[in-house]
């Protein structure tokens, strides 16, 4: 995934379509809407928890692109260039967790 663009692509959408971002507030109450709703799909889909008929036909892809949407947003209006941020995170975890995740017997 190409995050630069994907902001870039956001950016476009919020100016063509949404007329202006939301405040950074509102937007971080909707990115916690969203997870939430992943959260729902995910504990009654494949935890412990019974599926409502009501979410059966819910969209656990979609409702994962709908946080990818919102974070795009926040680093948007933030200015965080988010694919250098997880460029960096993604070196960060490879050097620091690649031996400890291998050493780790819970994962064997």
């Amino acid at each position: 995934m190409d995050l630069k663009n994907s902001q870039l692509e956001v950016d476009k959408w919020i100016k063509n379509h949404g007329v202006r971002y939301f405040n950074e507030l509102t937007n971080m109450a909707q990115l916690t809407e969203e997870v939430g709703e992943v959260a729902r799909i995910i504990a009654r889909r494949y935890g412990e928890q019974s599926e409502k008929e009501s979410d059966k036909n819910k969209d656990l892809g979609e409702e994962l692109a709908d946080v990818v949407f919102v974070v795009l947003c926040l680093a948007n209006q933030t200015g965080v260039d988010l694919q250098a941020a997880f460029d960096k995170k993604l070196d960060l975890k490879t050097n620091r967790d690649h031996d400890r995740h291998h050493n780790n017997e819970k994962l064997k």
